[in-house]
């Protein structure tokens, strides 16, 4: 008999996760970089993409956040046993994902993380995707393992350029020269694979529905925006008028902007689009 695998799965695997992309990159991050991956996240998991990444510190987290955010699916593929919590920051974020997707891990319970067990965890990041797409990352960063798995697999690879003197952007741009697809938003990851979305795995259109979804607000994004006008505000102001946590209006201002109700501007300053 040849070797057997299993996969420990806490939460739910669905026939729609074979439309996955991968977000990955690494665990020391721009601001920059964070806030790519929140994005491209929210916008695939929105129109019904799941998004998988590693569960690890920095792009990781950011992609399944904006995933979550979105109300989309997202799954984590664990480099420890699945009863482990690595980073242990991350407690709260594992439970939303197992209620909202799964995390998998192919490592049998109280395996710790080690220099052998994240390749591992990257081939299977790699292969249960359409593609994978490396936000951030420095020359030696591990999400570049991610992406030359994901060559070797027939997968498609997508880089996110960044500033040209940031060494967190260096091994991006040297996957764009080697080939990989530039990627400057949730567009260029979708024309690749277009022909697998069918209408039925998207939320109804404004077309079909007589509603915009820009005008389809949550509690908290009316409160948010309630808050905003065409002056520029800062994030403490924000915070003040609209009455809620940093954190609820942080995930409120990225839904109202990807409904391009608002814009940001430098300096964490945010006004609602005339």
């Amino acid at each position: 008999m040849g070797t057997q695998y299993v996969l420990y799965v806490k939460g739910r695997l669905s026939t729609k996760d074979k439309n996955g992309v991968a977000l990955v990159g690494s665990r020391l991050t721009t601001h920059y970089g964070l806030e790519i991956a929140r994005k491209l996240a929210y916008q695939l998991a929105y129109i019904g993409v799941t998004v998988v990444s590693g569960g690890a510190r920095g792009i990781d987290t950011a992609a399944h956040q904006g995933a979550l955010s979105a109300k989309g699916r997202t799954i984590a593929v664990l480099g420890t046993g699945i009863n482990l919590v690595f980073p242990p920051e991350n407690a709260d974020l594992f439970e939303r994902i197992a209620a909202n997707g799964a995390v998998l891990s192919q490592f049998p319970f109280n395996r710790n993380a080690d220099k052998q067990t994240f390749p591992i965890r990257n081939r299977i990041v790699a292969g249960m995707t359409l593609g994978t797409v490396v936000v951030e990352a420095n020359l030696t960063s591990g999400a570049l393992i991610t992406a030359n798995m994901a060559v070797e697999a027939g997968r498609q690879v997508f880089a996110v350029p960044g500033r040209i003197d940031s060494p967190r952007s260096k091994g991006c741009h040297e996957l764009i020269k080697k080939g990989a697809k530039l990627c400057e938003g949730a567009e260029d990851i979708l024309s690749e694979f277009e022909y697998l979305f069918p209408s039925t795995n998207r939320p109804p259109g404004a077309s079909e529905t007589g509603v915009l979804p820009a005008l389809n607000l949550s509690e908290n994004e009316q409160k948010v925006y309630d808050a905003l006008s065409n002056e520029e505000s800062n994030i403490d102001e924000i915070i003040r008028h609209s009455g809620l946590p940093s954190s609820a209006v942080s995930v409120a201002l990225l839904g109202l902007e990807m409904k391009r109700l608002i814009r940001q501007l430098p300096g964490k300053m945010f006004l609602r689009n005339a």
